[in-house]
């Protein structure tokens, strides 16, 4: 029995250490940014690593680029930090080296990523879901060997914000829990993860926050947004016809 403990807790350790290492990895990362002067280039770097670290963590299925959203009526979001989309069923559109245009269809997450997470940082991300959220997204029946199955219903897009750290000095404490109340509607965000040790999430039934607060917190992010992706299934089945009879007008 002593055996099987010690097995145990050098299992528990062992998950610990190694998932801590990513954390310290990612934020020497992002600390090396700081020497870039410009702002917008500082940004691009940080972006990069962050899609790298989810392209590493989530399944084949799941795809994760920098663009911009496009729906079958023309409308286009904002330009987009990070997006998790599929790409098994729906390509990209217009791709070039540096930009393409997602689908709304295909999206099933969206994060910004900032230097740090506080009140202003926080109303941008919701901008940014709010532009993504208010497009059209068609949905249509799935053939199959014996009929077709009904068109699938949406699921709501995940939002977010990746940072460095947080400014406020309890952090997702109650500075935060007021700001974050008032993003409502298709501005709410649904988690946020900061590098140096925190991260919350409302994928909880009822929409409660949990809360992490340790070395581990970028694997604990992580494995949530896993469980929450997983949760949505696969994207609905797009129209293509929609976006046909857009172009023959």
């Amino acid at each position: 029995m002593a055996e099987t403990h010690l097995s145990n807790t050098r299992g528990k350790e062992f998950l610990q250490r190694a998932f801590a290492g990513e954390q310290e990895a990612l934020a020497a990362k992002l600390r090396s940014s700081d020497h870039i002067v410009h702002d917008g280039d500082r940004g691009e770097v940080n972006e990069e690593y962050f899609i790298k670290l989810l392209r590493n963590y989530l399944p084949d299925r799941y795809t994760v680029h920098k663009a911009s959203i496009l729906d079958s009526q023309g409308e286009v979001s904002d330009s987009i930090d990070v997006i998790v989309h599929d790409r098994q069923y729906t390509p990209t559109l217009l791709d070039s080296e540096s930009h393409r245009y997602v689908p709304a269809e295909a999206v099933y997450a969206v994060f910004e990523c900032k230097p740090k997470i506080n009140k202003s940082y926080l109303e941008y991300a919701a901008e940014k879901a709010e532009s993504v959220r208010r497009l059209k997204r068609t949905s249509v029946p799935i053939p199959h060997a014996g009929g077709a199955y009904p068109p699938k219903p949406h699921f709501d897009i995940i939002a977010g914000i990746l940072a460095m750290e947080i400014e406020w000095k309890d952090g997702f404490g109650e500075s935060f829990k007021k700001c974050h109340a008032e993003l409502t509607g298709l501005r709410k965000l649904d988690c946020a993860l900061a590098v140096d040790g925190h991260c919350f999430d409302t994928f909880a039934d009822g929409g409660a926050y949990t809360f992490c607060k340790t070395e581990n917190a970028l694997v604990s992010f992580l494995f949530r947004l896993l469980n929450q992706l997983q949760s949505l299934g696969t994207v609905p089945a797009i129209d293509w016809n929609a976006y046909a009879s857009q172009l023959s007008k």
